[in-house]
This record gives C-alpha cells, sequence and structure tokens, in this order.
C-alpha cells in the first residue's frame, strides 16, 4: 500500500521532485562560485609567507642488523624467497638521520615510515616516509618522500609529496646516493640532499 498524501496523491514520488528540486537550486550557488563553503585567503592570513627553496643535506642509517635495528620486516609474500630482489618484502624503518656518516654523529632527525620491494626483476623500492625533524631551525617540522628507489643507481630522485610545521605545503625531491653498504648484514647509510619549494 503506498504513502499518501491528504489529496490523495502518492508521496515518494513527490518527496523524490522535491528534494531533487530543491538540490539543484541550493547548488546553482555552488556552482556559479557564490558559495559560502570556499572563499580566496591572503596568504598572510595564514601564515605563509614569501615562498622559497631550501637545500638540506644528511645521512640515513638503515640499520638491520643488531639488537636495536632501525628496520625491520614486517611482512613478506609466500613467493618472496624465489625472488633475488626479495619481490613483496616490507620493512618499517625508524631511521636516524645524522649531520654525517658517523652513525655517533649529531642526529638531525628520523626516516619514519617504510620501503618495500616493488620490482621483481632489478631492486627497486617503493619508498613511503616522513623525514620529522628534531634538531635546529626545522624541529618538530616533517617532510613527505614518496617514491621508487632503484638502489643499485648511482644517485636516485624521489619526490617530495608535502610536509607539515615550517613545510606546509611543501614540494621539491631528494637526491639519494649510497655511501655505504653492508653486503652480509644488509646495513646502509645513504647520503641525502633535499631540495624543497615551501614558505
Amino acid at each position: 500500500m503506498a504513502i499518501t498524501m491528504p489529496t490523495g496523491r502518492p508521496l515518494l514520488p513527490f518527496l523524490f521532485f522535491f528534494i531533487l528540486y530543491h538540490t539543484c537550486f541550493s547548488c546553482k550557488g555552488v556552482f556559479a562560485g557564490k558559495s559560502n563553503v570556499t572563499a580566496k585567503i591572503p596568504r598572510p592570513m595564514i601564515g605563509f609567507g614569501k615562498e622559497k627553496i631550501s637545500h638540506l643535506h644528511f645521512y640515513f642509517h638503515d640499520v638491520l642488523s643488531g639488537r636495536n635495528p632501525s628496520a625491520i620486516q614486517v611482512a613478506r609474500a609466500d613467493t618472496t624467497s624465489k625472488f633475488l630482489t626479495l619481490f613483496g618484502a616490507v620493512y618499517m624503518i625508524d631511521d636516524p638521520l645524522t649531520e654525517g656518516p658517523d652513525p655517533k654523529s649529531k642526529l638531525f632527525g628520523r626516516a619514519q615510515g617504510f620501503y618495500a620491494s616493488a620490482s621483481q626483476t632489478d631492486l627497486g623500492l617503493l619508498m613511503a616516509m616522513n623525514f620529522a625533524f628534531v634538531e635546529g631551525k626545522y624541529k618538530g617540522s616533517t617532510l613527505t618522500i614518496l617514491g621508487r628507489n632503484p638502489v643499485l643507481n648511482p644517485v636516485r630522485e624521489m619526490p617530495i609529496i608535502g610536509g607539515s610545521g615550517l613545510f606546509r605545503l611543501a614540494r621539491g625531491y631528494v637526491l639519494a646516493k649510497t655511501h655505504l653498504f653492508d653486503l652480509k648484514t644488509g646495513d646502509a647509510v645513504v647520503e641525502y640532499n633535499v631540495y624543497v619549494t615551501h614558505y
């Protein structure tokens, strides 16, 4: 039995057209640019000054060995061991970022995130990580890196896709260069040059 209005007409078709009518007219302002939902805000009002480019330089210490590793395997496929590239292996990282290649040099920040072996044929890693800075001018700020790292290349480029703190709306790229790699343990020290545009 259909629900009807007092006039005897079915209620559902009436409700459908009533909602459709009001939706169309309420959207008209949005599409015409008259909505209160979006507005242009001057950069100084939200704390953005002049755009600048910064260069950062530090060393990334990826330690798989010992009693206190900074990178641990958290997942692997059943077939991972069949590939020379360890395709399917995923490592979570909390790697120190230091001013020099010596792990005892001044701590600048930490690389936190993960990398995964994403190629069946060559040693190509998917890198998804934040550089969380703990010292100096950028303390409390982060940069987010997401990209492919073909680790056997002498220099690898990966994009910066964002950031927080002093790096809000950041964009740019990083250049990674292996400084030291231990074939026995898998431990590595990687030199990073970071070129970032920010406000």
